[in-house]
């Protein structure tokens, strides 16, 4: 096996258990801001409440979660613990586009690096978010076992992580339009209408709305028509679900992928405490390796277009 560790930061939301399983060697952590303004370092690990205490809150719309960035001495930390062993490192973080945990990875490294000029440490830009970084991790965790070295480990996961996708749907706009992603207006409409959003990752490192349904039914059905379109060699690969307080319906979700898709493998994730306060709860997502996405998403775009045309 190569001598580099893999090392995400909290944006990717393994639990002990996955990042065993996943070859996450260790992982930098953010600040999660309680609604009475206090700070913790975000927890993978849900060691004080669960996802679904944690999601009921926010369901209330009245006391509300914030994140912020790793902090300097948090990054130096993780980073030298693994220098001053001897390793190299490979660090995927949360997309660019939704936080600035990856420019705060890549000023420690530089830093870091002119203390140990013979390691190497390569930051990789994910562009996703969640479980998207969890399979990134898990695919650099194969290519590490393989034999490949940190240099080409990092080519090869920067090639694939532009075939990541995203199929599902969302409960409740609020948080998007918290986030300025939507009008007020659209997210009071959307909620009160049940319409349910479905969006896939662009090349910004965004989600972007791509069409809508309304009702879990008919959004179940379009995602796995959308998945059969976009996914490539499914008996091959592990497809990991993410939901935020809506296990039951993800399990339901699970269960026609398996009987439709066949994918080697499927896994359900909650989303974390990095992610989940921009998301808020209702999410249910498919990640899994595909079709490479377009710039902009026309041609995702279109496939749903058309998919939703035929119901």
């Amino acid at each position: 096996m190569s001598d580099f560790v893999i090392i995400p930061d909290t944006g990717c939301e393994l639990t002990k258990d996955l990042r065993e399983r996943f070859g996450v060697d260790d992982f930098v952590r953010g600040q999660l801001i309680y609604p009475d303004g206090h700070s913790e370092p975000t927890d993978l690990d849900w060691t004080k409440t669960t996802p679904e205490e944690f999601f009921n809150i926010m369901s209330e719309k009245k006391q509300l979660f914030k994140t912020s960035l790793p902090t300097p001495e948090e990054i130096e930390t993780v980073y030298e613990r693994w220098l001053s062993a001897g390793k190299d490192i490979l660090s995927i973080n949360l997309s660019s586009g939704l936080s600035g945990t990856y420019s705060a990875c890549c000023i420690g490294a530089k830093r870091l690096l002119e203390k140990y000029p013979d390691r190497k440490i390569i930051c990789i830009d994910s562009k996703r978010y969640s479980a998207a970084i969890s399979l990134l991790c898990l695919y650099a965790n194969e290519l590490r076992a393989a034999g490949h070295s940190l240099e080409e480990t990092a080519q090869l996961v920067e090639n694939r992580k532009v075939t990541l996708h995203q199929s599902g749907i969302l409960d409740d706009l609020f948080f998007c339009k918290r986030m300025g992603r939507v009008s007020n207006a659209a997210a009071v409409m959307g909620t009160l209408v049940g319409i349910k959003p479905m969006a896939d990752f662009n090349s910004d490192g965004l989600c972007k709305v791509i069409g809508k349904t309304r009702g879990y039914k008919a959004g179940y059905n379009a995602c796995i028509a959308y998945m059969k379109e976009t996914i490539t060699n499914p008996e091959e690969q592990t497809v990991i679900v993410m939901q935020s307080n809506r296990v039951e319906e993800a399990k339901k979700y699970m269960s026609m992928i398996e009987s439709e898709i066949h994918p080697k493998e499927i896994i359900m994730t909650s989303l974390g405490q990095a992610c989940g306060p921009s998301i808020g709860p209702g999410l249910i997502a498919a990640v899994y390796f595909g079709t490479e996405l377009s710039s902009d998403l026309s041609a995702e775009k279109a496939i749903l277009d058309r998919i939703l045309q035929k119901k």
